[in-house]
């Protein structure tokens, strides 16, 4: 009784007993502005922009592609997660936490990849700054985090880890807790798919076949927790949701969407993924293709000039043929 009680002043002071039914409307009513992670969107979103005015200023292209990718596909998905009505409702319903971190783990690390800050970076920085970015980039610590086999053990074990044992439990009772566990999921999920899509000269990159071969090993991992959470009877969080007391909301059907979540979105971001690699295979093929047909080119007209040469010196009345 007394366990009980404590647990139910806890979610009252979370402001989650408060809340009503969730529904689409709750995402944009219900907001999240200060947070460690809010203040690391708007930075890092005004050093992105910063750096590509940098680079128009003196005249130097940077795609808009990558611009979108970073600042709305990236930065945005998990705004969108962090600080709207997600956020608001992540303690409360299970099946809202797991789309939460499919975004944080998965999704806007792959568009933050994808929008390759590293290489804005070193294009804009000059002297010491870049000496020092590019020290860090290939120094032995992010040579080990990034080495495709270690950060792909932390991608896959983070869920297992945080569900499965009673560490999920305190991240709904410690609010920094609970954020530093969605800051160790955006890092760890960029550590994971930065060197497998990312366009940033990082150490550990593997052929694009490994790459692709490391993403179809992450689907059954996700498959596998997706249903084990689906077919769990224990309540992941144990009587967290219980003592919530929300008429409007049963935590074990809960607990199956968002297994199903976690299933279905898994599987999706997955062969999205390796849809990604496969362009990017394509492109890097055909880019190799051109330059090996310039090489070719280039050689024979340097066999062709040589060839003219020995002709004119042979025969010095003869005009020399035209080597094109």
């Amino acid at each position: 009784m007394v366990q009980s009680v404590e647990i139910a002043s806890l979610a009252d002071a979370a402001g989650d007993t408060g809340l009503p039914p969730f529904t689409a409307s709750a995402i944009f009513t219900q907001f999240h502005w200060f947070s460690l992670i809010a203040v690391g969107l708007l930075v890092a979103a005004a050093l992105y922009l910063y750096g590509v005015h940098r680079l128009r200023q003196r005249g130097d292209h940077w795609p808009g592609g990558r611009t979108a990718a970073f600042v709305a596909g990236g930065l945005g998905s998990i705004a969108a997660v962090s600080v709207t009505g997600i956020e608001a409702y992540d303690t409360t319903l299970i099946s809202v936490h797991m789309v939460q971190h499919m975004v944080l783990s998965m999704i806007g690390p792959i568009f933050l990849a994808l929008g390759a800050p590293t290489t804005l970076a070193l294009r804009v920085l000059h002297g010491r700054p870049r000496k020092t970015l590019l020290a860090v980039v290939h120094s032995r610590y992010v040579r080990v985090l990034t080495f495709p086999l270690v950060a792909f053990g932390l991608f896959i074990a983070n869920p297992f880890v945080l569900y499965f044992t009673g560490l999920y439990r305190q991240t709904l009772e410690h609010a920094w807790l609970h954020e530093f566990v969605h800051i160790h999921f955006m890092v760890t999920g960029c550590l994971f798919f930065w060197p497998l899509l990312g366009l940033d000269p990082l150490p550990n990159r593997w052929p694009y076949p490994g790459r692709a071969l490391l993403m179809v090993l992450s689907v059954p991992f996700h498959t596998v927790l997706g249903l084990t959470i689906m077919q769990q009877q224990e309540l992941l969080g144990g009587d967290w949701y219980p003592n919530l007391h929300l008429a409007w909301m049963n935590p074990h059907s809960d607990q199956v969407t968002a297994g199903g979540i976690l299933w279905a979105g898994g599987e999706i971001v997955s062969v999205t993924m390796l849809g990604i690699l496969v362009v990017q295979w394509v492109r890097q093929s055909e880019r190799e293709a051109r330059r090996i047909d310039r090489a070719l080119d280039r050689a024979e007209l340097e066999e062709a000039a040589a060839a003219a040469k020995i002709t004119t010196a042979e025969n010095p009345e003869r005009p020399a043929p035209d080597p094109g």
